[in-house]
């Protein structure tokens, strides 16, 4: 079975990954988390340092501020990675671009596989509604700390174009809407674990496109199989469509 080192192992989707493993045919060898806390059969280090046991891949829930570590172990002990956290900075994204020439990086900020559908539509409709004014809106539970979504961005991108400009929230504003924006909202609140909606508006109809996750079970099933697929690439960076690809062959 595939040996997994669960970084961010105390938190609410570190227990989610755990308790899935073995229906995805991986095992937890252990965890690490700055919140040390020995819940389940497997140990928990503070720290990548401590570590001792052995793993196959790297599975991180975790949050950014943990990258650097995580990245400088995986390299020492040439381990894939499989990033499922949000947030990450341009200095972080440049981090893990070069930690990608030396070993296979899996990140993605939703490891949905009905998200990559809702991603894989939304960027079709953009295409084949020209002119249709695109609104995205994201809702989550009460404790979520970044906003917008990490997912939210995925899917500007994917409608986005070179032209287009992202406007976080129109509070304030004061003029009509310009044919260029993409209108991006976020809403907080009670335990949604997350919801996304692509609107497209045009004359007189409008299409709307949505995935609602009913809970956290479906990003840590993403990330098992995430890590499956991973640790059978060679260095270089991957997403949900490398894995997308996979599954349809």
């Amino acid at each position: 079975m595939l040996k997994i080192l669960l970084s961010g192992a105390c938190g609410r989707m570190g227990h989610q990954v755990a308790n899935l493993a073995e229906d995805e045919q991986a095992v937890i060898s252990c965890g690490v988390d700055v919140h040390a806390e020995q819940w389940s059969d497997f140990p928990v280090f503070p720290s990548f340092s401590l570590v001792t046991e052995e793993a196959d891949v790297i599975v991180d829930f975790s949050r950014p501020e943990s990258l650097p570590a995580l990245l400088e172990y995986a390299k020492a002990h040439r381990l894939p990675v499989v990033l499922a956290s949000t947030g990450y900075n341009e200095q972080d994204l440049a981090m893990i671009c070069e930690a990608a020439k030396e070993i296979p990086v899996f990140r993605s900020a939703n490891l949905s596989l009905g998200v990559y559908v809702l991603k894989t539509l939304a960027c079709q409709a953009a295409k084949l509604l020209p002119g249709f004014d695109i609104e995205i809106i994201e809702k989550h539970h009460n404790q979520k700390i970044d906003a917008p979504s990490g997912t939210a961005l995925m899917l500007y991108d994917a409608v986005s174009n070179p032209d287009t400009v992202p406007v976080f929230g129109r509070n304030g504003r004061t003029q009509k809407r310009e044919k260029n924006e993409i209108g991006i909202h976020a809403i907080r609140g009670g335990t949604v674990p997350g919801e996304h909606e692509v609107g497209f508006y045009g004359p007189s109809e409008v299409v709307t496109l949505s995935h609602s996750a009913q809970d956290r079970s479906i990003f840590a099933r993403g990330a098992l199989r995430a890590a499956n697929f991973i640790v059978k690439q060679s260095p270089g960076e991957y997403s949900m469509d490398g894995l997308a690809d996979s599954l349809l062959k």
